[in-house]
Order: structure tokens, then sequence, then C-alpha cells
């Protein structure tokens, strides 16, 4: 379809941010912690959380394992990693305290897990594979795709993050000198009113930067390496125009920054890690949290299912809900929105009864479905847990598309 910009009349905002912002950094290391243990022992169960502040590290939470790892380790190794090395970046990742408090998990809410109350009652209809195990707490959870990108995300999340991953980039491979760990990113796309993105109408970035640096040559710097670099790698040459507006760094300097500038806490980066805002949010973040914990493995099988039934051609935009009770392994909500995009003369009820005829959306069956006990979280610390073109992630696998299409009888 060929937009005249004339009509594009509103404008959607997402944001995202580097490795080295306070709060991503305190997800590295809780998803660092969990990684660790779950290669020791693939049943651990983990809910782990990390504050950062200056020139300090705390991480707390519950823990049940049969391994063992060293935490203050895997902290110091993921804030080294990041670039925090020296006083000199706002955190050095050789000399911090840390500070590391976590006891075991709830003998109660491992009960649930561990027997569910499908488990308790055995009704004629149990299944002993995956009714077993109930969800590890209440909750709601959204997955949503949109056909606006090839990797069926929202268009300004996703640009966002190719902006933060390519700002990362250029710092640790020194293409544009100067740079420093802490960063952010945010774009601005005009849509029309059929809901069509139009063009690109702001791009904002902030990044921290060594003393002496002039905002002058920063911005040329960083239009030029990351903005013009991101628009041809990823095809925007159609959205990016003259008009566009270049924000960089518009409070001026910014060299304090890292935990040194604020505290950072896991979890309150929830929609930077799914999508921009374009879709519902559960509220549930997810990282230090290994799979038994349907905040992070459910809202991963929802973008699974809605990934799916844009990819089959289902829909053009789908959103799906999904809701548990603790302990119980069988959802207790499931709901399907595709916002009159449903193709073929579907109705969303006829999509969503594909929907539960072709996924089995129990704990069990999710943890084995899409292989989540394993040590693959670090990875999704930053720059997103959906749409990721950067690594493989199961959830990202449009592997039920054929399936979905019989079920609906296309």
């Amino acid at each position: 379809m060929t937009v005249n910009a004339a009509q594009a009349t509103r404008l959607f905002t997402s944001e995202s941010v580097t490795e080295g912002h306070p709060d991503k950094i305190c997800d590295a290391i809780s998803d660092a912690i969990l990684d660790a243990l779950l290669d020791k022992d693939p049943h651990a169960r983990v809910a782990v959380e990390t504050l950062v502040t200056t020139g300090q590290v705390h991480v707390v939470g519950e823990v049940r394992t049969v391994g063992y790892v060293e935490i203050p380790q895997i902290v110091r190794k993921t804030l080294t990693d990041i670039g925090f090395t020296s006083s000199d970046v706002g955190f050095d990742g050789h000399t911090c305290g840390v500070n590391v408090a976590i006891g075991e998990q709830s003998q109660e809410i491992g009960a649930g897990v561990d027997t569910s109350t499908e488990a308790r009652d055995r009704s004629s209809d149990f299944d002993e594979e995956n009714d077993l195990y109930g969800a590890g707490d209440q909750g709601l959870m959204f997955g949503y795709a949109t056909n606006e990108t090839p990797e069926l995300m929202p268009l300004p999340i996703a640009v966002a993050h190719r902006l933060s991953r390519r700002l990362a980039q250029v710092r640790k491979e020194d293409i544009v000198g100067h740079l420093r760990p802490d960063g952010k990113t945010q774009v601005t796309f005009a849509y029309t009113p059929e809901g069509e993105p139009s063009h690109l109408d702001t791009i904002v970035i902030s990044t921290q930067h060594d003393p002496g640096v002039t905002q002058e040559w920063l911005a040329q710097q960083l239009r030029e390496h990351v903005i013009e670099w991101v628009v041809k790698d990823a095809g925007l040459e159609r959205y990016y125009r003259g008009d566009t507006s270049l924000l960089i760094n518009p409070s001026g300097s910014f060299i304090l920054g890292g935990p040194m500038g604020d505290a950072g806490l896991t979890g309150r980066k929830i929609i930077v890690d799914t999508y921009g805002g374009m879709a519902r949010h559960g509220g549930g973040a997810f990282s230090g949290k290994d799979p038994s914990k349907v905040d992070r493995s459910a809202a991963y099988a929802m973008r699974w299912v809605a990934k799916n039934l844009v990819a089959a051609g289902l829909a053009e935009r789908a959103e799906v809900q999904v809701a548990y009770a603790i302990g119980r392994a069988k959802p207790v909500g499931l709901y399907v929105e595709t916002f009159g995009t449903a193709q073929g003369g579907l109705t969303d009820e006829q999509i969503q009864a594909a929907v539960n005829e072709v996924f089995d959306l129990r704990p069990a069956a999710i943890i084995r479905e899409l292989d989540l006990l394993r040590p693959i979280y670090r990875q999704t610390a930053a720059y997103g847990h959906f749409g990721r073109t950067d690594v493989a992630l199961p959830w990202e696998a449009t592997n039920r598309a054929d399936l979905l299409r019989a079920a609906v009888g296309l």
C-alpha cells in the first residue's frame, strides 16, 4: 500500500535502552544467575532480583536447587562484560560491593507447582505428563504480533531496539570513540488513520560519553554510524525523510551515567522488553525467573501463538491473552483479538478455537515444547525478548502456522 504522508495524523512512540542502563544491568545480572543455576540444575526454581546503586550491587530472592554457583563472581563478570570496568565510567565491576541475600523457595509455592490441583484431584481425564505441574503463580500474560515488520513486531519498538544494539556495537568496537555504556533510544512513527506506518517522525538518542566530547561531534558521529547505518541495514529508507527530527543528547552532556547516575532494579523495563506499548501487558517481569513462573514462560508462549497466527495468514495483527491460577495446570482464560484484521472471513472465536486445538498452554507443555529448561535467558536481558534478529529464540519459531491453517480449514 502506498501511503500519502499528508494523511499520517497519528504519532506512536516506543523506546529502548542499552545494556548499560541501570535497570538493564539488573536484568542482565538476574538472568546470568538464572542461566548459571539452570546449567547446574535444569529443574532449579529461581526468583532473583537485583538492585544497583553507586558502588553497590544487592542480589535478593528465593532459590531451590541442587546446584551451586558463585553469585558475586557472576555479578562482576556481567558488569565488566557490559563495560563497567572503572569508576571513571560510573561503576567498577572489579571493586564494587556485592551483597547477596538468597533464601529458599516457599515450600507452599513449591508444593503447588510440584503437585497441581489436577494432580491432587486425579480426575478421570488426568494427564500425567502435562497436568502434574501447576502454574507458579496466578496472573495474566499477553502475546502480540503484527505484519509491520519481517520479524512480525511493531515497527517502532523494532527500530528502537536496532538503534540501541547499534549504539552498543559502535561503543564496543570503537567505531565511535568516547562512548560509555549507558544509553537510550526512542522512535516516533507517524501512522495513517488506517493504521499504516507512514514515516519516521522523530528519533531520540541519549548516550553517556567521556568528558571533553562536543555535542556537535557526537551528533554527527551518531547520525552517520548509528542512525543512517540502521536505516540502511534495516531497509527503512522509505520511512526516513529529510524532515525526520533527530534529537541526540537533547539535554546536553551525559557524562555521569550507569548506577552512579540512577539506581537500577530488575523488572523495570517491561514495555521495552515486550512490544513497546503497542500491546497490553499483564504486569509481570521476566528476568531472574525460571520457566515454572508463568510470568515468563506463558508470555513467551503467547508470543509464539500470536506470531504463528500472523505467519499463518489468519490475521494481520493478533493479541492473545492467557490467565492462570496458582497451582493449577490448565489456564483459566484464553482470549484472542485480531482488531478487525482476521482474514478469509474468519471470526476471532474461530481463531481462538484453532489456538485451543493446536497449542497446549499448560505450563509443563509450554516448557517441554519450547525447551525452556536451558540457560538461554541472559541473551534476552537487553534489546527485547521478542522479534530478535540477532539471536535464535524458540518462541519465535513459526512451526505451528500450517497446523493453524488446517484447524480453520484453509
